[in-house]
């Protein structure tokens, strides 16, 4: 027999298993079992078995693994569900909140304290007179707002000094600042406490109870002649009054002497003139104001038209001249112009006056030129209109 025939032959016999020695190890002849395996076609479906096998084993060793180290796969002893109801049931996660850094701000003994740069002090209540000095450029509403009130407090706070007027306003004045708004009031000998508040329209109470007048109800005795020394500075809260005007009277054509009082510029027995129309222009060639509109809570009835010394100033409307001259009463050089038909105009702080009593004028015509004569502080024309019914009124509803 051929040699290789023989050692085939040999081969197939072991792997027969026929007269194949044993062996106790198996890895040792794992070569020849795995080529067996693939001469009979077995080789691939035996891989596959291998693989689920291992697979398998290595998913137990996992779970294996994991059941030791979790608390909750404790196994439970013979007993069953009644063993398991007595098991502690899991305690839950507790999330903590972010932790933050506090801001600049230092608690000491629970109270919040901020570093600030200065001390604010909180505003508290003022009851006794204060005094200002006038600076240049104020204005009445300007020292109202800057102390918290009203014009006619400051007004009434000082018309000793004002009297009522706020063209008589100047730098240097020394004004009493009230504590908040009402009005000042002199007491005189003989004064009844109950006339004085019925007059300024509060209650004797307001009075007698505003700590800054010092008024101890258990000596002031009868309220009708209380025990109040006569000159004594009575502050009125809430206390209101009707202005005192010295601008104009009402000048009529037939009583152009009631005019009088204002100074040398009333005129005497005037005739029958021009009537006016009913209409308007405007007195100046510049229509913007300088200083004060029309203001009653100032007392100021008229409006300042601005412009320089020497612009011309126009007669509004036709009608008759019954004041033309000095007012003494802060208004400087005047012209008062009677229009017949129950409306009257005024010109105030003129530097010029170019008509006399009595003349007769047509509207447009002109009459003075502007300036700053009196109580002023620049050039404009203090411009008022006055009705019969109305009293004096805006003259920005009537000019065109």
């Amino acid at each position: 027999m051929h040699p290789l025939h023989a050692e085939k032959e040999t081969t197939n016999s072991d792997l027969n298993g026929a007269d194949a020695p044993k062996s106790s190890d198996p890895i040792k002849y794992f070569p020849d079992w795995w080529d067996h395996l693939t001469r009979m076609g077995l080789g691939e479906i035996t891989l596959r078995i291998a693989s689920g096998l291992a697979s398998l084993v290595l998913i137990l060793i996992v779970v294996a693994v994991m059941g030791n180290l979790s608390p909750q796969s404790t196994p439970l002893a013979a007993g069953g569900a009644a063993q398991a109801a007595a098991l502690p049931t899991a305690t839950p996660t507790i999330t903590m909140p972010a932790f933050t850094l506090p801001d600049t701000e230092v608690a000491i003994n629970g109270v919040v304290r901020r570093t600030q740069l200065k001390t604010i002090l909180p505003s508290r209540p003022r009851f006794e007179i204060t005094q200002y000095e006038v600076q240049k450029g104020d204005t009445i509403f300007g020292i109202a707002e800057k102390f918290g009130l009203k014009p006619e407090t400051i007004l009434w706070g000082n018309y000793d000094i004002l009297y009522d007027n706020p063209h008589f306003l100047q730098p240097g004045q020394v004004l009493n600042i009230l504590p908040t708004d009402g009005l000042l009031y002199t007491w005189h000998e003989g004064d009844s406490l109950n006339k004085v508040a019925e007059f300024f329209k509060v209650k004797p109470e307001d009075i007698i109870n505003w700590p800054g007048n010092h008024l101890d109800p258990a000596k002031l005795g009868d309220l009708s002649h209380p025990n109040i020394e006569a000159g004594t500075k009575i502050f009125v809260p809430g206390g209101r009054r009707e202005f005192v005007t010295w601008s104009a009277p009402r000048i009529t054509r037939q009583n152009p002497g009631v005019a009088k009082i204002m100074g040398p510029g009333a005129c005497g027995v005037i005739t029958e003139g021009a009537v006016g129309t009913g209409s308007f222009i405007w007195p100046t060639p510049s229509k913007w104001i300088s200083g004060y509109d029309y203001s009653p809570s100032t007392n100021h009835y008229g409006i300042d038209i601005g412009g320089a010394i020497g612009v011309a100033i126009y007669a509004a409307d036709n009608g008759v001249i019954v004041y033309a001259g000095w007012n003494d009463w802060g208004y400087g050089n005047v012209i008062v112009i009677d229009h017949g038909n129950g409306w009257q105009t005024l010109y105030a702080h003129l530097s010029q006056i170019n008509v006399v009593c009595g003349q007769s004028v047509y509207q447009g015509d002109l009459i003075g030129l502007m300036g700053s004569t009196g109580r002023s502080s620049g050039p404009h024309l203090h411009f008022e209109m006055r009705h019969d019914v109305y009293g004096k009124v805006n003259p920005h509803d009537f000019l065109p």
